[in-house]
């Protein structure tokens, strides 16, 4: 059965790995469901590995609509999740980048690898440039981005970076409230669906 029209559309960056702390997949895997819960869809990479797979697999079990966007060349590599509510396969990862970022109402980061950091540093310099103006959210989950940030932070202090471009980007430690704020800033309210109730 198809899901209803989606409410809202978000964006996540993810690993194609579940990282060594099971906390990560259980925030995805809650994420997921609280997007299916709440009528909207997901956009991601595509794949069924790492918390890409657990995040989908979360919202699809919600009643969710899911869109992945994977190249074909990583088709075999990140094991495309041929049970995605849409699979859309491309032959570039400029092409891919460009379809999630239309296809969102705003973006979040959970933990992941350097396809993370590089999916969120573009979608964070195309609002800057002024290409979009959807939010973006980083889920600091248990500090995994302190580091990141932490040297984010070493730019600005080194006159490469400014307070203006810090606040083109929402963080937080905990899933539910970044999640909300970020869907309340794309001009959405959230409802649970009484289906899921």
């Amino acid at each position: 059965m198809t899901p209803p029209s989606p409410t809202f559309s978000i964006c996540i960056y993810c690993g194609s790995r579940p990282g060594h702390d099971a906390a990560f997949a259980t925030a995805a895997a809650q994420i997921g469901d609280w997007i299916g819960r709440h009528g909207g869809q997901l956009v991601y990479g595509g794949g069924r590995s790492g918390l890409m797979g657990v995040v989908a697999d979360a919202a699809l079990a919600a009643g969710g609509r899911v869109v992945g966007v994977i190249p074909r060349s990583l088709v075999e590599r990140e094991h495309a999740h041929t049970g995605c509510t849409e699979l859309i396969v491309v032959e570039t990862m400029h092409e891919r980048k460009r379809i999630m970022a239309e296809r969102a109402d705003a973006f979040i980061a959970l933990p992941g690898g350097i396809g993370t950091f590089e999916e969120l540093f573009e979608t964070w310099t195309w609002r800057q440039l002024g290409y979009h103006d959807k939010p973006l959210g980083l889920l600091n989950q248990d500090g995994y981005y302190d580091a990141l940030l932490a040297f984010v932070r070493h730019g600005v202090g080194n006159g490469f970076m400014d307070g203006s471009q810090m606040r083109l980007i929402e963080v937080g430690a905990e899933w539910r409230p970044l999640l909300e704020r970020l869907i309340g800033a794309a001009g959405f309210t959230t409802t649970v669906r009484l289906d899921t109730i």
